[in-house]
């Protein structure tokens, strides 16, 4: 039998899918349990309605009525398909042996490049450009910035705090292993404010749940994400989409580092000045104290670095 979530048919969605397009309509307790599912289905699958009720901090009532509520006619089945969706995980590396067992490695690497190729085309192809501008010009105008990667994602957002950085101030690189300790990073988020979540399949429920106390906040969200079904769009009012799709155990972010790319080079262009300032005084920063010398050897055909004396760090 066929299960309606919304009015869809979605007998062919993943459980994943199932909780992540359920999430915003979702209780407070039935938001817990979604959260702890998606972040720590290798514990959840071995849990039971009850153990999973305490762990969260709910009634075991609860835990069922989550499960209902997202398509299943009982708890054993929901707990049967998140069985069969970690085990489906955990063959990706076999997978990936069957695609790729008989190429050479010359082969394997053409054929990763030519995939990320054609993420970068779809991209292009699907990025709305006034969802750009308006990126641009919120993060030009928000009193605080505030950016959240997770998991393969935490790079990127480390690549954009950074540039960022150099272009305004006030600028916050979100980072934990928790959602409480990201909501005490975010407690003077305000509606001056605005936050960019990065989040790529298997989506983030901390990069979510961060988003949704932002938009709570009536602080502008920007989402950094893979398409019009990503639940990373519910709470936010502008929307970056690149395509992210594994090509082996690793996603592949390569199209949304050329949007964040894209996004550097914008702001620059729109505060030249700002930007020049900021590199001039770090140029002096890096001249006063002597950066390079400590650990970067920056010059050729020049005096022997032995014969520089370099600084202890």
């Amino acid at each position: 039998m066929e299960k309606q979530i919304g009015g869809k048919n979605d007998s062919s969605m993943s459980i994943i899918s199932r909780i992540e397009e359920g999430y915003g309509k979702m209780s407070k307790s039935h938001k817990a349990i979604a959260a702890f599912i998606t972040d720590h289905y290798e514990q959840a699958v071995f849990m039971t309605a009850a153990k999973l009720g305490e762990t969260v901090g709910v009634s075991e009532s609860t835990v069922v009525r989550f499960a209902s509520g997202i398509g299943y006619d009982g708890y054993p089945e929901f707990q049967k398909e998140l069985e069969d969706w970690v085990k489906d995980k955990l063959n990706t590396v076999q997978k990936i042996g069957a695609k790729y067992g008989k190429s050479t490695q010359s082969e394997i690497l053409t054929s990763v490049l030519h995939a990320d190729i054609e993420k970068i085309q779809d991209t292009i192809e699907h990025l709305d450009g006034t969802f750009f501008e308006m990126a641009v010009d919120t993060i030009l105008e928000a009193e605080t910035i505030y950016v959240l990667g997770m998991r393969s994602c935490e790079p990127l957002a480390s690549f954009l705090h950074f540039y960022l950085n150099m272009i305004r101030g006030n600028v916050v690189l979100l980072s934990s292993t928790s959602i409480s300790e990201i909501f005490e990073q975010m407690i003077r988020i305000g509606e001056r404010d605005a936050i960019v979540g990065i989040s790529f399949p298997r989506y983030s429920m901390r990069t979510l749940k961060a988003m949704e106390f932002a938009n709570d906040r009536n602080a502008k969200v920007i989402a950094i994400t893979d398409s019009v079904h990503s639940p990373m769009n519910l709470y936010s009012s502008c929307n970056l989409f690149a395509r992210s799709d594994m090509v082996s155990i690793v996603d592949s972010l390569v199209a949304p580092l050329s949007v964040i790319n894209a996004l550097v080079v914008a702001l620059c262009l729109k505060r030249p000045k700002d930007v020049k300032n900021n590199l001039e005084q770090l140029e002096q920063a890096w001249n006063n104290y002597q950066v390079y010398l400590n650990d970067e050897i920056n010059f050729i055909d020049e005096e022997p670095m032995l014969n520089n004396p370099l600084m202890k760090e």
